[in-house]
């Protein structure tokens, strides 16, 4: 039996935080030691070591002068933080770097192996696990399409999925695996409808425990996030999110959701749903009438236009990788969505600044290349007096960002500076 918590002597000092703070999605079990009277403080040492993580993670490889230098320790406390990583296993030394003039610098670069995290993505059309390690890079993955999701379904999967993941590790691995993070949609019975669900199946997700019960299956500590806020935290922790301080993150997936990074740090918002996107009012040219961003910007909407035209919309899901296929039936999609996503990014930076808009989503890269160009196209077309300039970026992690950002909540609770603290309280599920 593979144990609960990993061992490793980073894993009991990680675990603890700011006083008061819950970790993402904190375990049930856990949240009687998180409250602020039993939690312990974090100790500079430990805020230290994260830092230099999260420098390393950001900026790559950087010798023991280089992390005093950007962290403003003296070189003594560096060197010695540093080298309590390595020990860990946390860190790696690299080969030696010779300049022009003096002793050749040695740096220090994350350990892929330091470290390990799961991620199980429940979405409309389909379900992933993948394993990640500490630099971010899928060591394993398993995926599942499906006409609509329902409970039974998923823990089947993650009962089959999740001990073929942990067979592909060693035994000394899986001591190394900060835990499962779980990235679904909140309120998943409200969209049966669209999904093309039986009339009442999707009710099942009402009174279900995804917590609880992922809990009960997996070996690890279980957190959990909103789908899309997942994604936007493996946009900041993973990928080039974090060369921007400030802002609103879209990822188009069956139903396009959203995130928010503010001052360089995620924004779940107090229920964990910050950068709901989706339901955003926006004008509809057409019709001549205001609609929600889901209705224009989603992938449910291209498969409806496949649908129409007799074309099977599954092959979307099935070869998500190439949609060379659809034709004018994508055009017209692209100029649908960008359309909605150029008025929603007015909409977002009328009430906070944003520095860009991060358009990603589950499509391949080359019609987030389209998209993301149309976009910033149309913003520039719009009326954006008294509104400063923002800038329209792809996102770099893709269709797997959401399985990703469900790894990176482990990793964001145990080894992220304290400012990227992700969820201070698990979000419900199913709000009174």
């Amino acid at each position: 039996m593979v144990e609960r918590r990993a061992s490793f002597r980073t894993q009991a000092a990680l675990d603890s935080g700011p006083a008061g703070d819950v970790p993402v999605g904190a375990a049930a079990s856990d949240r009687r030691a998180s409250s602020p009277a039993r939690r312990p403080a974090k100790t500079p040492r430990l805020a230290n070591e994260r830092l230099i993580l999260s420098l390393l993670r950001r900026h790559g490889p950087l010798s023991k002068i280089d992390a005093a230098r950007q962290t403003g320790l003296s070189a003594q406390t560096a060197a010695a933080l540093m080298n309590r990583l390595a020990a860990d296993g946390l860190i790696a030394r690299l080969d030696p770097t010779r300049g022009k003039v003096g002793q050749p610098a040695v740096p220090y670069a994350l350990a892929p192996d330091g470290a390990f995290s799961l991620g199980l993505k429940i979405g409309r059309r389909s379900c992933d696990l993948i394993l990640v390690d500490f630099t971010g890079a899928p060591r394993w993955r398993a995926h599942e399409t499906f006409a609509y999701p329902m409970p039974a379904a998923i823990l089947a999967f993650l009962g089959r999925a999740l001990p073929q993941a942990l067979a592909s590790l060693s035994v000394g691995q899986r001591r190394r695996v900060a835990g499962l993070g779980v990235a679904t949609p909140f309120e998943l019975w409200n969209w049966g409808d669209q999904i093309g669900a039986p009339k009442g199946a999707m009710d099942a997700w009402r009174d279900f425990d995804i917590l609880a019960e992922v809990n009960a299956l997996s070996p690890y500590a279980v957190t959990l996030g909103n789908d899309a806020t997942s994604a936007c935290a493996a946009e900041l922790f993973f990928g080039q999110g974090w060369k921007r301080r400030d802002f609103a993150y879209f990822f188009v997936g069956s139903f396009i959701g959203g995130g928010i990074a503010l001052d360089g740090v995620l924004y779940p918002g107090r229920g964990g749903n910050a950068g709901a996107f989706g339901s955003m009012p926006v004008s509809d040219p057409e019709a001549g009438a205001m609609q929600t961003l889901i209705r224009r910007a989603s992938i449910y909407t291209l498969e409806n236009r496949l649908r129409s035209a007799g074309i099977d919309p599954s092959s979307i899901w099935k070869t998500p990788d190439a949609w060379d296929d659809f034709g004018t039936h994508l055009d017209g999609w692209i100029e649908e969505a960008s359309g909605g996503l150029a008025l929603a990014t007015v909409a977002a930076i009328s009430v906070i600044d944003f520095e860009a808009a991060v358009i990603d989503g589950a499509m391949p890269a080359p019609v987030r290349a389209r998209l993301a160009a149309r976009v910033a196209e149309k913003l520039d077309a719009l009326d954006k007096r008294g509104l400063s300039q923002v800038g329209v970026f792809e996102g770099t992690i893709g269709p797997d960002a959401r399985a990703i950002g469900g790894a990176a909540l482990p990793f964001l609770a145990k080894f992220g500076h304290e400012r990227a603290g992700l969820y201070r309280v698990t979000p419900p599920l199913n709000p009174a």
